[in-house]
């Protein structure tokens, strides 16, 4: 329940502070004299997106604070815990806005975001406003409303979601398909290509081992040549033989040497050593050199066919077995594509079963929400002196889509035997005024907390009808809290607080004034709206017998 408004300096408000009431709140005033600026501050500080320059004239910013009563169990209370939020029975909302639009704002003196503002401002406040009135009226809007009235958000929720699976799942098989109609009409490079590459079996770093292989056998007989010879120099007949005379010939004089050729002789020994050492490794190179002729022609033909391939191909030797194992998995993917396509295929088949089940439900759902709303709506109209009329939900197939299988559609005939159609079409200024106060009544039953604030519902009605609009109202507000802007005394009578929205000029500066109205104060009010600006005698007693009639 909203306690107290505060606005500062917002358009023509410098300062105001109201403190509302329990029951049925009505706000009167000249037009233009600022009420739906009252509705813009409030919007503003629940985090509704509207207008932008909110900011007064030559003021550094403006600034709204509302307090709101919170009874045990609200619903608001869930969404300050979600938030993080500390949670009691008062909860005030503070936001300011500067001239550049930067905007800011606090809930129990924590600061939020817009988008927690605007959860809250769902638990908290029913606004039905002349825009209002094109979202009711509007077809588009029918089948949100007539599921938020069944509860049946939950189960939409499913139905979207198993929309999506099925958009996904087709989406699925299409790209297989596509991928396979690809694969298809390279069917026959593939299988040519990996049997190829599979006769020829090429292995990673195999093209610089025969190139290496093939220079050396190349080389190989000049090289023998010169091996062998190196071989016999070093041999017996060469330096080891060398070697093992000079060792001979000092070994003979070495005792007489008084240890002068210890140390020759050491080097000696250790020159056998390394030449030991090149004798193995030239031996083992000759062996290398041994070989047979046909294995030169062999080496060179893999290697040009290494080579021929890989051009063929665009890539380098050492990449084509990379090339040869992608392959053979395009041909696997290739020969086992039908039965991908047919286990696709599988899961799209079950994805759309399961939409059509779950969106055959909340077709069910909503037939039966249609029934209970349209029975809502007959005992709602009747009070608004429309016992008559007659309003009908059509709940008809539609194209499948994430909401479901169903357009839904309000129609109304206002009388007995008229032919229905939509409600704009149909009703007239008055009973399109009462119809949507019905509706916005039904939709809104099971919502509990709510301040409920209605902008000119009365518009284009007067006399009992007016009068009833208004008995339903101060029902409606009974063990709870609306709030009326209107232009109908028979309305304003009925409030059980008033207040009055006034417009002056003060130094050449406009301002806008709200004030709530005395008993003798409400008479003038109430008597200006029956007769205008020059207020009569005739139209105090009206304004009395009204009032009186409100009491």
């Amino acid at each position: 329940m909203l306690r107290h408004l505060d606005i500062r300096d917002m358009l023509i408000i410098d300062r105001l502070e109201l403190a509302f009431q329990p029951g049925l709140n009505v706000l009167t005033g000249e037009t233009g004299a600022g009420k739906s600026i009252l509705l813009d501050s409030l919007g503003f500080v629940l985090g509704w997106r509207g207008r932008a320059d909110l900011v007064r004239a030559g003021a550094e910013q403006g600034e709204v604070l509302a307090e709101f009563e919170l009874a045990d169990g609200h619903p608001a209370r869930a969404v300050l815990e979600d938030a993080g939020l500390p949670v009691s029975d008062e909860l005030i909302l503070r936001r300011i806005n500067t001239p550049e639009g930067r905007k800011t704002a606090w809930v129990n003196d924590r600061r939020v975001s817009g988008d927690v503002l605007r959860a809250l401002s769902d638990c908290l406040v029913e606004l039905h406003g002349q825009q209002d009135d094109k979202g009711l009226l509007d077809p588009k809007n029918h089948r949100k409303m007539l599921d938020d009235f069944g509860g049946l958000d939950g189960l939409r929720d499913k139905v979207a979601l198993a929309w999506r699976n099925k958009a996904a799942a087709a989406k699925a098989l299409q790209a297989a398909e596509a991928r396979l109609a690809d694969m298809r009409a390279e069917e026959e490079f593939l299988r040519h290509s990996v049997a190829e590459l599979e006769k020829l079996a090429p292995l990673e770093g195999e093209e610089a081992e025969l190139d290496t292989r093939r220079r050396l056998m190349q080389g190989a007989e000049k090289m023998r040549e010169d091996v062998a010879r190196a071989i016999e120099e070093l041999g017996l007949n060469g330096a080891e033989g060398a070697i093992v005379d000079a060792q001979r010939w000092l070994d003979g004089v070495v005792d007489q040497a008084e240890g002068k050729l210890e140390t020759p002789l050491a080097a000696l020994e250790r020159a056998m050593v390394e030449l030991g050492e090149a004798q193995a490794g030239v031996a083992a190179f000759a062996e290398r050199l041994e070989f047979n002729p046909a294995e030169l022609e062999m080496v060179e033909e893999r290697l040009f066919a290494l080579r021929g391939l890989a051009r063929k191909h665009n890539i380098l030797a050492d990449d084509l077995a990379g090339l040869a194992s992608e392959l053979s998995g395009r041909l696997a993917a290739l020969d086992g594509g039908e039965a991908e396509l047919a286990e696709l295929q599988a899961q799209l088949a079950a994805a759309e079963r399961a939409y059509s089940d779950v969106a055959e439900q909340l077709s069910a759902k909503r037939r039966t929400a249609a029934k209970k709303l349209d029975k809502a709506m007959a005992s709602e109209l009747a009070p608004l002196k429309m016992e008559r009329a007659v309003f009908e939900t059509r709940c008809e197939p539609s194209a499948p889509g994430p909401d479901g299988t169903d357009a839904v559609t309000f129609t109304v005939a206002t009388n007995p035997g008229a032919p229905a159609g939509a409600l704009n079409k149909i009703a007239s200024g008055g009973e399109l005024s009462r119809f949507l106060l019905a509706l916005k009544v039904c939709l809104t039953a099971e919502a509990s907390g709510l301040t409920m604030i209605f902008d000119e519902i009365d518009r284009g009605v007067g006399g009992a009808t007016a009068d009833a609009v208004g008995r339903r109202l101060a029902s409606l507000a009974d063990g709870g809290q609306v709030l009326v802007v209107t232009h109908s005394p028979q309305v304003a009578a009925l409030g059980a607080h008033h207040w009055q929205v006034a417009k002056s000029v003060e130094k050449g500066v406009t301002f806008s004034r709200v004030v709530r109205l005395s008993k003798d104060e409400r008479i003038d009010e109430v008597a200006r709206m029956v007769a205008g600006d020059t207020i009569t005698d005739a139209a105090r007693e009206a304004a009395k017998a009204l009032l009186g009639g409100g009491t």
